[in-house]
Formats: C-alpha cells, sequence, structure tokens
C-alpha cells in the first residue's frame, strides 16, 4: 500500500491542505492519505484550538473521501509531536507500505532542523507541494528522497481564517461547510 502522510496544525484544516493532498494523492499514486494533527508542536507556539477539535475538523473536513484518513497518532501519544515518531508509528501499523510525507515548501528549509531528519528519510521519501521550479530538497539531506508535486495555488493560511471569525467574517468557501459549522457551534477562534 502506498500511504501518504500529511501532519500539521490543521487550526483549522482548510481547503489548500485538501488540495495540497489530492495533487500528491494523484501525482504519486496513493492509496490514502492520513492527516495528522500535533499535538504539541516542538517547533511553534501552541495551537489555538485543542488537539481534540483539530481532529475533529480534519474528521469533518476528510469524511466524504475514503482515500482521506483521519489519524490521531500524535493526539493519543504524550510528548511532542515529532514527524519521525509518526512516520514510525504509521508503518508499525501498516507493515510493508510505502510511505510518502507531504510537506509544503515553505516547511522544505525547516526539514534538516527536525528531530532525525536521516531516520525520517530513510523510512519515507518527501513529496514537496509547491510551484514549479522551487527547490525540493533542503542542503545537507539526500535529492533522491524528495520529489515535487504540484501545489493548490489556493493561497489561504489557517492564521487569516482565525482572524476572520475573530472579527465576525466568514471562513465559508475557505474550509468545508461542517468545519465551519463545527468552527461556529464549538465558538472556536473567538
Amino acid at each position: 500500500m502506498k500511504l501518504g502522510l500529511m501532519g500539521g496544525m490543521f487550526d483549522p484544516i482548510h481547503f489548500g491542505h485538501l488540495r495540497a493532498a489530492e495533487n500528491a494523492r494523484e501525482a504519486l499514486g496513493l492509496d490514502q492519505v492520513n492527516f495528522v494533527p500535533a499535538a504539541v508542536p516542538p517547533h511553534r507556539a501552541a495551537p489555538t484550538a485543542s488537539a481534540i477539535d483539530r481532529y475533529a475538523m480534519v474528521a469533518l473536513a476528510t469524511a466524504g473521501d475514503p482515500g482521506f484518513v483521519p489519524w490521531d497518532g500524535e493526539i493519543r501519544r504524550d510528548g511532542a509531536s515529532y514527524t519521525v515518531d509518526t512516520a514510525a508509528a504509521l508503518l508499525a501499523e501498516n507493515p510493508g507500505a510505502d510511505l510518502t510525507l507531504i510537506v509544503g515548501a515553505d516547511n522544505l528549509a525547516l526539514l534538516p532542523q527536525w528531530k532525525d531528519p536521516e531516520r525520517l528519510l530513510a523510512m519515507c521519501t518527501v513529496a514537496v507541494v509547491g510551484r514549479p521550479g522551487q527547490e525540493v530538497s533542503p542542503a545537507g539531506l539526500d535529492p533522491a528522497r524528495f520529489v515535487h508535486v504540484e501545489g493548490s495555488q489556493l493561497p489561504i493560511a489557517s492564521s487569516a481564517l482565525r482572524e476572520r471569525v475573530r472579527t465576525g467574517r466568514s471562513v465559508r468557501y475557505f474550509v468545508p461547510d461542517a468545519v465551519a459549522g463545527y468552527i461556529d457551534k464549538r465558538g472556536l477562534y473567538r
């Protein structure tokens, strides 16, 4: 089985995330993309919404697509959410799977600073979602483990969506309707 791993804050998940995952799935022939909300991000400030709320939004956003699967492994695990640990856990649950980590080109430069990047690259290929011509492998890491996937071209930022909600503006057509409803019902980002 060819598995994709798309991790992130998903605070909230939006159509840019979903489109990037779909582009990677199509381009690389992935059977399934696992969406993994980070519980305790080691390199960023804590997310605004709780891990459970972010997981619920991921589940709602992916519910209509059998190839998109929410995975709660990071929120079940104690401590910081390291991608290398997540990749190992997914592979342990799916022996013999071929794993592809899907990352945005904006996060690529940070990859050498992640926990055990060489071990991570031994477990998976990295699909870099970005614009044509962008660099697809950071200096010092094996370029053979990286592949370019065309980006979504949807310039949506979760931080801008949180600000829209905070100021009473709609996030409709930026996020799936079920996610917009969940944000409203739970009073998130106000």
